[in-house]
């Protein structure tokens, strides 16, 4: 079978695509790429799902057996930030991720990050997959071998990744402020972090489990029933409520009265604290799927913004080549001026637990301040599980014969940047695209408020059922 890497890195199902012989093929594209660009060094790391250890090592063994030195972690799994945060640090030439981030738990994977600390450019990921031969056949080397040969070293991936955060926020402010903390981990990679940081902290899901209870650990709002039950039976006993994806490079949050806050509202909150308090007037990226009110922000700042394509690979392609403010997508990828150009869900988090100590605000309060800033919006994504047939025949209709209306929303702009995207008269838009990680087709909606939201997206559906 042929192996290709989607918006974040090959994924598969664990047993079925997801082998150790296809593991092995993979890291010997990798170690051959590596070779050919005269790189000597990774960092390797893997999550908490099913046998991310033995895929590491496995790794490991394979980039070894080609004279290449990796660095592990001596205290387990590791966040996505923090292996790409070592890349840095360590001045490695590529970092790899066990992980397959929000995917259902019968899914691993497989991520490349670059020597400057965030994901392979697609330049770069396109020559590893162009060099994944057919079969496997170089031979995995021991961990006791690559021991004695020197080719392996252990550092603390995760102490590595306190200090920086020691180093970059008021630690104390926060933890003086009597800031109510609710930590949803989802079993993820970024379980330890916050007991660390928050002993205080009410914690969910905090403890290792593969299975993740069979959901995926996706941090958004249906996903993370637990965590909003928590808020809502307590009120008054919690100002914030976070929670991370499986690899913590994605963010959820909800404010105090339980109510989920999406990333496009945490954009905004961390544009205006990053201009307004940190007084930092750079650039502002987002992708194709985020809500215009990032552009009415910043443009009233006096900002530019650019638009790319979905997937986090193309932020971090132009991080390369321009200082940002704030860099991010709607699905929880999110980067910041002065940390790594790389999502990160707990230091996301950590910037908006500043911003609320800080100012003194709920994120009620934030949140209605911004409202005055740019108008009050909701949005939201369904994701539909078609047949692969059914998906084709939309996408074919949606390019060759694209709707003029959905239901009674007349269509005043089409954009086909990276899917199909629909703005209407009033300024509400919707937008279909197939995911690049699931067998699934998503669909986003923007209007006034949650109930406008859904009907807009109802009016969708109904379009996309009749082809």
């Amino acid at each position: 079978m042929q192996i290709k890497f989607g918006t974040d890195g090959w994924r598969a199902i664990i047993a079925q695509e997801y082998t150790v012989d296809n593991v092995r093929r993979v890291a010997e594209g990798t170690a051959i790429y590596m070779k050919k660009q005269n790189m000597s060094l990774a960092v390797i790391g893997y999550d908490c799902r099913f046998g991310g250890e033995m895929f590491n090592n496995v790794v490991a063994g394979v980039l070894a057996s080609f004279g290449i030195k990796v660095i592990l972690s001596n205290q387990g799994f590791s966040s996505t930030p923090m292996v790409s945060l070592a890349v840095k640090e360590y001045k490695a030439d590529l970092g790899i991720v066990i992980t397959a981030s929000h995917n259902p738990p019968s899914y691993n994977g497989y991520k490349l990050k670059s020597s400057y600390g965030g994901p392979s450019v697609p330049a770069e990921i396109t020559a590893v997959e162009d060099l994944i031969p057919a079969q496997a056949s170089i031979p995995v080397m021991t961990i006791d071998k690559m021991e004695a040969e020197g080719l392996v070293s252990y550092q603390g991936l995760e102490d590595l990744y306190l200090q920086k955060i020691e180093a970059a926020f008021d630690l104390d402010l926060i933890r003086n402020s009597g800031l109510g903390i609710a930590y949803d981990a989802m079993y993820g990679a970024g379980q330890n972090i916050i007991k660390k940081l928050f002993p205080k902290a009410t914690l969910l899901h905090c403890s290792f489990n593969p299975s993740f209870l069979g959901r995926a650990p996706e941090p958004i709002d249906r996903n993370l029933t637990e965590l909003k039950d928590e808020i809502k039976n307590n009120p008054g006993k919690y100002d914030v409520g976070l929670a991370n994806d499986g690899d913590a490079d994605r963010i959820g949050m909800f404010d105090e009265h339980g109510e989920f806050v999406d990333s496009h509202h945490l954009l905004l909150l961390l544009l205006q604290y990053m201009v307004e308090y940190k007084k930092v007037k750079e650039k502002v990226i987002i992708t194709f799927s985020v809500t215009d009110k990032m552009k009415a922000l910043a443009e009233s700042y006096g900002l530019d913004v650019e638009i790319t394509k979905i997937g986090f690979k193309y932020i971090a392609q132009r991080m390369q080549e321009v200082d940002i403010v704030v860099a991010g997508e709607e699905s929880g990828g999110i980067a910041i001026s002065g940390h790594i150009p790389e999502r990160d869900g707990i230091w996301i988090g950590l910037v908006i637990f500043e911003f609320m100590a800080k100012t003194g605000k709920s994120l009620t309060q934030l949140i209605k301040d911004l409202y005055k800033k740019v108008g009050s919006f909701n949005c939201d994504r369904d994701d539909l599980h078609l047949s692969e047939e059914k998906k084709t025949k939309i996408l074919n209709f949606l390019e060759n014969d694209a709707p003029t209306s959905f239901g009674k929303n007349v269509v005043a702009k089409y954009e086909t940047m990276d899917g199909f995207k629909f703005t209407f008269n009033n300024g509400d838009w919707t937008m279909i695209r197939p995911s690049g990680t699931e067998p699934v087709l998503r669909v986003y909606a923007q209007s006034e408020n949650k109930d406008k939201v859904r009907s807009l997206l109802e009016s969708v559906h109904q379009t996309l059922q009749s082809v």
